[in-house]
């Protein structure tokens, strides 16, 4: 880890200005699991007072407690992720930034940007770098492009940051265009893509040389053996590959990680 990096990673004060980051707990999934419990609460009540079959009316009202039950499980997760609550999603961010190896020069691109957080962190960190944010903005968050340039321009760096729509599956950039490449809780989202090849994709767009920080839940049935994978990028002639147990670093441990639906947090690291 970067000493120096990391103390001006404590210093770096993201969301004062009124910005809008939003949180890894998507508002979409409370409409969805509250539309849920709607829905089983108004069978309950139909199955007791029009239907009158009692154990029916039973089933619901319990399957509306566990609804209830895991919606106050995801309030607590989203005060925990939150910028200005529990602050997960920002010790993340510093966790990768203070883990890249890099000099602050050239151009750094984040895949999966988000309403763009760790974009801006690392234009705040690095003031003479170009950083490039790219995303989906699929519908299950409520981020978008225009959101982000928002955000950066709040903050003071809309002339570092730029951002594009894009897709990690096959990155819109040549071959060796960044000198930086970071990612964050990203990839384990993309469905039906094999994980190992979407690192070798980030890692395409990477100058020789260039260094790299993805942080990720590579859970090995997600991921395959990420051990294997970090000594294939040493035989492909990457440099300083390691993976760095981020449950522990981010959350203080496994079990806790589990619980705010992160588990097995592995960020590798390394040097092209």
């Amino acid at each position: 880890m970067d000493k120096q990096t990391s103390t001006l990673q404590s210093a770096i004060r993201l969301g004062t200005h009124g910005e809008d980051y939003g949180s890894w707990m998507s508002k979409p999934v409370f409409y969805m699991m509250g539309g849920f419990a709607a829905a089983a609460l108004i069978l309950a009540a139909l199955s007791f007072a029009v239907f009158h079959v009692t154990a029916l009316g039973i089933i619901f009202i319990i399957a509306l407690i566990a609804l209830l039950a895991f919606i106050g499980w995801m309030i607590w997760i989203r005060g925990q992720y939150a910028f200005g609550g529990g602050g997960m999603m920002d010790k993340a961010h510093q966790a990768i930034l203070s883990n890249l190896d890099y000099d602050g020069n050239g151009t750094l691109l984040e895949v999966g940007c988000g309403s763009g957080p760790l974009t801006i962190r690392a234009a705040l960190t690095w003031p003479q770098t170009k950083v490039v944010g790219v995303d989906y903005w699929g519908a299950m968050w409520d981020y978008s492009k225009a959101l982000c340039e928002k955000n950066a321009a709040s903050e003071g760096v809309a002339s570092q940051c730029s951002f594009q729509k894009g897709d990690a599956n096959k990155l819109d950039f040549a071959d060796e265009t960044f000198d930086a490449v970071i990612s964050n809780y990203v990839y384990h989202n993309i469905m039906g893509a094999d994980k190992q090849d979407l690192l070798l994709e980030s890692l395409r767009v990477l100058k020789k040389g260039g260094v790299f920080a993805i942080n990720d839940c590579m859970k090995p049935k997600m991921y395959g053996d990420m051990e294997a994978f970090a000594r294939k990028l040493r035989g492909m002639g990457y440099q300083d590959v390691r993976l760095i147990n981020t449950s522990e670093l981010v959350f203080g441990s496994e079990s806790r990680a589990n619980m705010m639906m992160l588990g097995n947090s592995r960020m590798l690291v390394g040097r092209k």
